[in-house]
């Protein structure tokens, strides 16, 4: 499986990292090695002193496809979660600065956490979904798919053209507004509507 991640998806958070507004979906990868396994803590790896949550909401592909229209992607996934995008935000400002890849600050060991999932049928619409993130019992990342420049199936078709998708596949889908640093004993709690789909001890 692979982990394909949409970046600058959400305008608010744009502008809070004082990015560029990009004229086609931003993709970057995470290898299998950044799934933090279930039930375990994340623990802030010692190169990074400022490490971000991202809440973003994941998208599970179900079977093989590739240049799939837009109007055929709502049949390449069946399940919809929540997944968090750890990001060491001081190695990537330094990458970015010298115009190089993120890996470094993005694929890290444990960086990809993946929640649980709700069926499609849960959901009235896909561009209607409410998520939010909170830290020690407060909000602090809130969001709606709605709000995405690109929304679910734009991505599926747009991240296909480039490659090919294959059952057990997982899509970031973006980021809102919020991201902020993780210190240890943080607990961490992701909603989808008033459904809880992850939680996680910082240490």
């Amino acid at each position: 499986m692979k982990i394909i991640c949409i970046g600058r998806n959400y305008v608010n958070h744009i502008a809070e990292l004082n990015n560029e507004r990009p004229e086609a979906p931003v993709i970057f990868m995470k290898p299998d090695s950044a799934i933090l396994p279930d039930k375990a803590p994340f623990v802030i790896p010692e190169f990074s002193n400022d490490i971000h949550h991202e809440i973003e909401v994941i998208v599970k592909i179900n079977k093989m496809g590739k240049y799939i229209d837009t109007k055929f992607a709502h049949k390449y996934y069946d399940e919809i979660g929540l997944g968090i995008d750890f990001t060491a935000r001081d190695i990537q400002n330094k990458l970015k600065e010298k115009g190089l890849p993120w890996e470094k600050a993005k694929a890290f060991d444990g960086s990809a956490v993946i929640g649980d999932f709700l069926p499609i049928n849960h959901f009235n619409s896909v561009e209607n979904i409410t998520f939010e993130l909170t830290n020690n019992g407060k909000t602090v990342q809130k969001g709606n798919t709605g709000h995405m420049l690109w929304k679910i199936d734009e991505i599926i078709s747009y991240v296909s053209q480039y490659f090919t998708l294959k059952k057990g596949d997982i899509i970031f889908t973006g980021t809102p507004e919020g991201v902020a640093k993780v210190l240890p004993n943080d607990i961490l709690e992701g909603f989808i509507e008033d459904k809880k789909l992850l939680r996680l001890h910082i240490k």
